[in-house]
């Protein structure tokens, strides 16, 4: 059975798969650890208040070349830099409010998965997949 793929978000979601999909509250610590690297910045304070302030939906993609070309997807870090047709190009103003985080390599997306979904993700093949995959 495939996954309904009628997210606004992510138009391309035919080449990928969501293998991870919750929406849920993110309390300080957790935005602190997912935000860990970022701490000696001056925006930090920010950016965690800006995760906290309401529910996200925490979302896992799999799929060739998914990191970068779902960071083409998403756009630019500074809304103002990113393509129309982009999430930040369509849909943020402001680069502290830039709407939506996307893992910037494997090894990142790895350890993020491990932080958001420490209960694990899906492991299933759509019916296409021989289709769209060689």
């Amino acid at each position: 059975m495939s996954f309904p793929c009628d997210f606004h978000f992510f138009p391309y979601c035919e080449c990928f798969m969501a293998t991870g999909l919750k929406f849920i509250t993110v309390d300080r610590h957790f935005a602190e650890q997912h935000y860990a690297d970022l701490s000696a910045k001056p925006f930090f304070n920010g950016l965690v208040e800006y995760i906290i302030s309401g529910p996200v939906t925490a979302m896992v993609w799999e799929g060739k070349n998914v990191v970068t070309t779902g960071r083409k997807i998403i756009g630019a870090t500074n809304p103002a830099d990113s393509a129309p047709g982009t999430i930040r190009g369509d849909y943020a103003i402001d680069i502290g409010r830039n709407v939506i985080h996307g893992s910037d390599s494997v090894e990142s997306a790895k350890k993020e998965i491990a932080l958001w979904f420490p209960e694990g993700i899906a492991e299933w093949r759509s019916s296409v997949h021989q289709w769209i995959y060689e």
